[in-house]
């Protein structure tokens, strides 16, 4: 009853009144030192040996059991409550796949240390801000496959995206295959929302499906795809390996933006512009806000009285007392 661990007070100027405590039990010390005895002896010599009675002994017990009870009752009337807080959260359940351009445009060092790396980077922090959702990876150039399905077990996820290298499918840029990839592993999807993450840095060479009618298949299975293109504006030093080492060329950046924003709109998603590392971060950040935003919650905030408690207790202390003072300690005029 006494602890004040989430105890907020309905009326808390009324614990001012706390005030009186100890004026009053200074009162009390300060009239128990004036009082003089009702008969006067000439000695109290023969009275030195006897020692005091119980009675004697308690004789304060009264005075202490009224402040404290008139404290309990100050307290009680400030009305103490106690609450609770929490919160009760719906999410719709949200599948994601990532799909990662991987072609030898990638490497391109407009970004630190290159695209590609960069990428994976700021995907890795992607998946460690998630807690619940079902993510997959989905790389491609000329061609695309799944690189991990949709698992909740992020760790083998990071390690498989941790793995990824330039090279390891044929040069080229497929982007419509890559969406039909990524849709046929949400299409199945029971979740309520289904989010696809595409990121690129090329225009669309190669793949047997047109890059608009896959967006049309994504948004017929309910997918939303976010379009990010990949690349600084101008030119970006590309590494060549010669006889004489590693040489960079400028190389125009050329990405398909029109393309990119036309997919995004067709599903309902959006389509980002990064420029450099920093920018790709943030555009990251912002696709997990706008997904987390899917997700309702609601708090509640539940308080209990704990007036009665506090004022009983007062009122007991206050009956105690009377009861001491008509019977055991009772005085006699």
């Amino acid at each position: 009853m006494f602890d004040f661990t989430n105890v907020e007070f309905a009326y808390p100027y009324v614990l001012y009144g706390l005030i009186l405590i100890p004026l009053l039990a200074l009162w009390y010390w300060k009239r128990n030192k004036k009082l003089t005895p009702d008969i006067t002896y000439s000695s109290l010599k023969i009275f030195g040996s006897l020692k005091p009675t119980l009675r004697e002994r308690l004789r304060h017990v009264p005075f202490l059991l009224r402040l404290f009870a008139l404290s309990l009752l100050i307290v009680g009337l400030a009305r103490p409550q106690t609450y609770s807080t929490g919160e009760t959260v719906y999410t719709e359940g949200i599948d994601i796949v990532l799909v990662l351009d991987i072609s030898g445009s990638m490497l391109a060092e407009d970004f630190k240390p290159n695209r590609i790396e960069a990428a994976k980077n700021v995907i890795n922090d992607f998946i460690d801000g998630r807690v619940s959702d079902r993510i997959g990876l989905v790389i491609f150039a000329r061609e695309s496959f799944t690189q991990c399905p949709l698992t909740i077990d992020y760790s083998v996820l990071k390690n498989l995206l941790k793995d990824i290298t330039s090279g390891m499918v044929t040069d080229g840029t497929a982007i419509g295959n890559a969406i039909a990839n990524g849709v046929n592993r949400l299409k199945d999807s029971d979740a309520k929302s289904k989010v696809m993450i595409l990121l690129t840095d090329g225009v669309n060479n190669a793949g047997e499906v047109d890059p608009l009618s896959a967006a049309q298949i994504a948004e017929t299975f309910g997918v939303r795809i976010y379009s990010i293109g990949v690349g600084s504006r101008g030119e970006a030093p590309y590494p060549f390996n010669t006889p004489f080492g590693k040489r960079y060329q400028m190389v125009p950046v050329e990405i398909d933006e029109e393309l990119l924003q036309q997919i995004s709109a067709q599903t309902g998603g959006r389509y980002f512009r990064a420029t450099n590392n920093e920018k790709l971060m943030e555009i990251y950040r912002e696709i997990d806000e706008l997904e987390r935003n899917r997700v309702e919650v609601l708090s509640y905030r539940s308080t209990k009285e704990l007036f009665y408690s506090w004022v009983g207790a007062g009122l007991i202390l206050l009956l105690f007392e009377i009861g001491l003072l008509r019977t055991y300690l009772r005085r006699l005029p």
